[in-house]
């Protein structure tokens, strides 16, 4: 029986920043059998594809290849025939310096169906996160991409240096750094001024971003004495004077920092958003998974009798959501929980179940479960109390109440289980020193998150910034031998957040002493 062809969707990545990727980029990820993905392509991407996707890397780096272009081409047009769905993800656009082209003939030679999904190009995403717009009214009307990978020792270039120099406002020169003395000393001899700005651009969109400018006439001498290197672009024009007024990024307080988040992914994206809003470059990892218990039957029993119970105490946002998921399935009226008293630990569960139409009667000043213990327990002595949980929650609250004569029910209402991720991706960046910061949320989310990376785990975290979203999870953090950074002073993602940016920021909200 003849093999269905599959296909390839060229998908464009952007520059770096994760959230520059295009929906119709994600919405080709989620549906992807095998991603093959490039060098400068951000891992967190990555994790749009499905778990079983296959993932494979074929990147390139000056004097290293993983594979040739050529056998790209083959790879991609093996997995098709095999009829995989695939997804070449490319840095930038596929088609703007990307070799898209070459991979698209072929596939088209092969008879391979495609589709290109465009991407946000470096050449005007780097200048805009560094403050340069590539044209202006009255300082540019027109742009140039120009591939800056040309090699100087041709006898007869194919870049048009005379039109460059003289006919075009604003010149971007991508991956030219290896030849910035060739690309100047041309514009030069063609007629160029001398005193026209220049940006080089290293890593943009990413937390490494660096930018450096100068003139035509003293930009190698800066260049060479800062180090500069690719991946970087060059930006040449009236356009760069732009910077010192528009540079935008630069001057938010988590500007250069790299954050992981290690929650599930769905709590994680509003708290990945305010990061990135406040200049970080965030990466969710998602340590652990939130999944419903493997047995409903303990739960449905409880849940027949639900009106034996005074009070339900819920400790967390998921114990709320699969709570009322497991009555709703039930086909349980919410109107039976009447009569019933309910305790939230923090305002992020309240406000959970305020969503879903029930307030809290009860929170404590404080968030965690010795002050729910300490403040509702006398309270509620001799009470018959129902306390919907994961199930590898801590026993202490339940212990305590029942200390105080508290009948307590325990169920365990969802599962935090260890996430199998792109571990790769995570292990690579801590042992290049290229991440600022992990935050941790719950003590599950330490110890997954340390599994995960491996026997290495705590040295592979010297020098990185541990926040911790509360005593917990920063005791279970220091446990298993991790310096933490700071702990939150309000045990909510917004604290965390706050204890952040206070921290880079020189302030003390939630340091450490």
């Amino acid at each position: 029986m003849a093999t269905t062809t599959g296909k390839v969707y060229l998908v464009g990545a952007g520059p770096g920043d994760a959230g520059l990727l295009t929906i119709k980029g994600q919405e080709c990820l989620a549906k992807a059998e095998v991603v093959v993905y490039d060098r400068l392509v951000n891992p967190s991407l990555l994790d749009y594809a499905p778990a079983s996707a296959a993932k494979i890397y074929v990147g390139k780096a000056p004097h290293h290849h993983a594979l040739s272009q050529e056998e790209i081409n083959k790879l991609l047009v093996d997995l098709a025939s095999r009829g995989r769905q695939v997804v070449r993800l490319k840095g930038g656009d596929p088609f703007v310096f990307g070799r898209g082209g070459e991979e698209a003939l072929a596939l088209k030679a092969a008879g391979i169906p495609f589709e290109v999904v465009p991407g946000v190009t470096a050449a005007i995403a780097v200048p805009a996160y560094a403050g340069i717009p590539v044209t202006h009214r009255g300082l540019a009307s027109t742009v140039a991409f120009i591939t800056g990978n040309e090699d100087p020792e041709k006898e007869n270039s194919t870049i048009n240096w005379d039109g460059l120099a003289g006919a075009v406002d604003t010149l971007v020169f991508l991956m030219g750094m290896a030849n910035l003395a060739t690309i100047v000393s041309r514009l030069l001899a063609c007629g160029r001024d001398p005193s026209t700005p220049v940006a080089l651009i290293r890593w943009g969109t990413r937390a490494e971003q660096e930018t450096l400018t100068g003139t035509l006439a003293d930009i190698e001498a800066r260049a060479q004495e800062a180090g500069f290197s690719n991946p970087a672009i060059i930006v040449i024009g009236q356009v760069v004077s732009l910077r010192s007024t528009l540079a935008w990024l630069e001057g938010k307080p988590l500007f250069s920092r790299r954050v992981v988040i290690t929650r599930p992914r769905d709590q994680a994206e509003v708290m990945a958003r305010q990061l990135a809003e406040l200049g970080a470059e965030v990466l969710v990892y998602p340590a652990i998974e939130i999944r419903p218990p493997e047995d409903w039957g303990p739960v449905d029993d409880v849940l027949a009798r639900i009106g034996d119970f005074d009070w339900l105490i819920f400790t967390s946002v998921n114990g709320v959501r699969y709570f009322c998921r497991r009555l709703q399935e039930r086909q349980i009226d919410i109107r039976t929980l009447a009569g019933i008293k309910i305790a939230a630990i923090g305002p992020a569960t309240a406000t959970a179940l305020r969503e879903r139409g029930l307030n809290p009667d009860w929170q404590p000043g404080e968030y965690v479960a010795e002050a729910v213990a300490a403040g509702l327990g006398p309270e509620i002595k001799g009470r018959r109390v129902l306390l919907p949980r994961a199930d590898i929650a801590r026993p202490f609250l339940a212990e305590e109440l029942r200390r105080q004569g508290v009948q307590v029910t325990e169920i365990a209402i969802y599962r935090t289980v260890k996430r199998e991720g792109n571990v790769d991706a995570v292990r690579e960046l801590l042992a290049a020193g290229k991440i600022t910061a992990v935050t941790f949320t719950s003590s599950s989310t330490v110890k997954s998150f340390l599994e995960l990376i491996g026997d290495n785990a705590v040295p592979l975290m010297q020098g990185v910034d541990v926040f911790c979203l509360g005593p917990v999870t920063a005791a279970t953090a220091r446990e298993a031998g991790l310096m933490v950074t700071a702990t939150a002073g309000e045990y909510t993602k917004e604290g965390l957040i706050r204890a952040m940016v206070a921290y880079y920021s020189g302030g003390r909200e939630g340091e450490e002493k």
